[in-house]
């Protein structure tokens, strides 16, 4: 049985899918962009829009009664492979060892103009 997860925390879906789903041993979280839930704005530079994604993976988490500490697997989508790093540094602060399973792909273009795109598959609680 899968239930959505709806939460005002992280931007609303721009399409037809879910922010999350809760599915028996698994919460699979939509890829986020880093748009700010609150005014919809995304900042211009890397380190912020890596901030932002993942507080919106985090807010989703959250109202799925789950945490970042749960998560299994990350997969990080980046306008230009030339971030790596800097969005790892923000991404290190997100997490504590032993880290996710995580890939990391360059994507021609993401939704929106964003620079990074950040999906997750979690524990419940």
């Amino acid at each position: 049985m899968k239930k959505p997860i709806v939460t005002d925390e992280a931007p609303a879906a721009v399409g037809a899918y879910s922010q999350g789903i809760i599915s028996d041993n698994a919460i699979y979280v939509s890829g986020q962009l880093p748009l700010n839930p609150k005014t919809g704005v995304m900042a211009d530079d890397i380190t912020s829009q890596a901030t932002q994604a993942l507080d919106n993976v985090k807010a989703i988490l959250n109202a799925a009664g789950s945490s970042m500490d749960r998560v299994l697997k990350a997969t990080v989508l980046l306008s230009d492979i030339s971030d790596f790093q800097e969005v790892n540094k923000v991404y290190e602060t997100y997490f504590t060892e032993p880290y996710p399973a995580r890939a990391c792909f360059a994507a021609a273009a993401l939704p929106k103009g964003a620079k990074v795109e950040i999906e997750v598959i979690a524990e419940p609680a």
